[in-house]
């Protein structure tokens, strides 16, 4: 599968200069920054909520977890991971897993943690499991608007053991 083309008219109509990254399929954000040899915490992740009867997209570091009350209390209503099958019929032109954040081309509100903010670029799936996309962070923010807001918190360290584990499971292990 390649990058949507609703993605890449996007960006080219909005005439913004991005980098596409091809790498080795990757099921996690967190998995792309290693292949990428990027910390996690410089490669964004984007989950998509609901929130009430709203779907919303959260745009956050890979290494970050969403903090759902954090996040309720902004968008102000009840948030909860959506499944995904219905993450696959909201973005048909998305590999599962891979969802760009991109809300207006889906009609989504999106939040941007802070901690993504401050970046000079940003990283993030170009929704495909081995495309990335590496742009100006005051492009993004400049073409998404996202609500820039502070509801994520730093995720667990991961051991070397438990990356064995990812790896082995990414490659088919199944663990």
């Amino acid at each position: 599968m390649t990058m949507p083309s609703r993605l890449k008219a996007h960006l080219e109509q909005a005439h913004v200069s991005y980098t596409r990254i091809p790498h080795i399929p990757a099921r996690s954000s967190q998995y792309a920054a290693s292949l990428l040899h990027v910390p996690g915490r410089e490669v964004a992740k984007t989950v998509a909520l609901r929130a009430g009867k709203q779907v919303v997209l959260a745009v956050l570091p890979a290494s970050y977890r969403v903090d759902l009350e954090k996040l309720a209390g902004l968008v102000g209503a009840p948030v909860q991971l959506i499944g995904e099958e219905e993450c696959s019929e909201l973005f048909p032109d998305c590999q599962s897993g891979a969802v760009p954040p991109f809300g207006e081309l889906y009609g989504l509100p999106v939040y941007l943690d802070e901690a993504l903010a401050e970046d000079p670029e940003i990283v993030f799936s170009a929704g495909t499991l081995s495309d990335g996309i590496r742009m100006g962070n005051a492009d993004f923010v400049h073409l998404v608007k996202p609500r820039i807001c502070s509801f994520a918190n730093r995720g667990n360290v991961i051991r070397e053991d438990d990356l064995q584990d990812v790896l082995s499971t990414e490659e088919g292990g199944g663990k």
